[in-house]
């Protein structure tokens, strides 16, 4: 049986002040749960922090990014290893931003995904297609492409320690509206294309998260759907009321 998840991504958001009062309100207002994992995805600065703090509950610990090397003369960057120093065993890997600010290629994405294999990660990899693919229908091609140039070349082990996050960015501050029936045909399509090339079973134990603007409002009905185990959730994790109700609807 596959986990359910939510995750919290909060992008660069919150100070150290801020993500103390962030992370006491999570822990005071949180009831368990049964069943549903909670990640949490602070800036690399107040990871640490975060790990600490959160380390006599079940809430989990994720980054937001790492480089694709160990070690080396690469500034301001942080690696695999450094992460895992400090108790964070996944990492958001292939976020939209990342691709469409920094130019983030499916082949760097690769080798962040073998990295983060190489120390025991889990990589949660987000994928998803831009307005213009929506629009000309070329959204299941996009979407497919990323998963087998990004995922594909792991083996069937590996996927064990696999979550993806589907974000539909053309439904992601432009206005647009993606539908809970929208959001379902995409996740079964991504289970299907990964049950074509691994089998059915380890498609059907992947979870598969929906990253386009869940709030508390519409939560209960996008992870009705069969194929929708969860969210990677971003304005709405920035409030402890808000990420609590939405981990409470799934």
């Amino acid at each position: 049986m596959r986990d359910k998840i939510v995750a919290g991504n909060w992008k660069m958001n919150n100070d150290l002040a801020q993500t103390e009062d962030l992370l006491a309100k999570i822990k005071s207002l949180r009831s368990e749960k049964a069943g549903v994992r909670v990640i949490v995805a602070p800036s690399f600065t107040n990871l640490w922090h975060a790990f600490e703090s959160l380390r006599e509950t079940s809430v989990e610990v994720a980054a937001q990014n790492m480089n694709e090397n160990e070690n080396g003369a690469f500034t301001g960057e942080v690696s695999a290893s450094m992460l895992t120093s400090v108790g964070v065993k996944s990492v958001i890997l292939g976020h939209s931003e990342r691709r469409a600010i920094y130019k983030e290629t499916d082949e760097l994405l690769a080798k962040k995904v073998d990295a983060a294999f190489n120390n025991d990660m889990e990589v949660i990899f987000c994928c998803g297609e831009e307005l213009e693919d929506r629009k000309s229908e070329n959204h299941y091609e996009v979407v497919k492409s990323q998963l087998e140039k990004g995922l594909f070349h792991i083996s069937s082990d590996a996927w064990k320690n696999v979550v993806i996050a589907y974000e539909p960015v053309w439904a992601i501050g432009t206005g647009e509206t993606a539908s809970p029936e929208q959001a379902q045909e995409m996740h079964a399509f991504i289970r299907k294309t990964i049950s074509e090339k691994f089998g059915a079973e380890i498609a059907n134990d992947v979870s598969i998260l929906y990253g386009g603007s869940v709030k508390p409002a519409n939560a209960e009905e996008i992870f009705a759907k069969e194929d929708v185990d969860g969210g990677l959730i971003g304005g709405a994790s920035l409030k402890a009321e808000d990420f609590l109700a939405i981990v409470a609807a799934i």
